[in-house]
């Protein structure tokens, strides 16, 4: 998702499935206490339902100003339940990431550089 768009212009946006079914309307977004960066949106899925959690990566922000969200809509309504207004643990985090199937591994570092210091047009040897 885009990482300039300021998480509270999010709110009452509609959200839309994978195939274009349409989930509900972003009601809160959660912001990593790493980063700080928008990491997870609440949806709420009707006028009487539960709010079911979302990730924003890799959920896509459209033109027409709608969250488009890769997973099928009873994938997302089948979310843990949480509760909105409150902070997500790691824990409860970690039970997103494999509900929805994503990479819970950190980053790796890019290897070494073994070339580091050669100038361009000399031969390394």
């Amino acid at each position: 998702m885009q990482t300039d768009i300021d998480p509270r212009n999010l709110i009452g946006r509609k959200a839309f499935d994978r195939n274009g079914a349409k989930i509900g309307t972003i009601d809160e977004i959660y912001i990593d206490d790493a980063t700080g960066a928008p990491e997870w949106a609440a949806i709420r899925t009707g006028l009487f339902s539960r709010d079911a959690f979302v990730p924003l990566e890799p959920s896509e922000l459209v033109d027409d100003g709608t969250l488009h969200i890769p997973f099928e809509r009873a994938l997302i309504k089948e979310a843990p339940d949480f509760g909105v207004g409150r902070h997500l643990s790691p824990a409860q985090e970690l039970q997103l990431y494999h509900h929805y199937g994503l990479d819970t591994t950190p980053p790796q570092p890019p290897p070494p550089d073994h070339d580091f210091g050669n100038l361009a047009d000399r031969d390394p040897t």
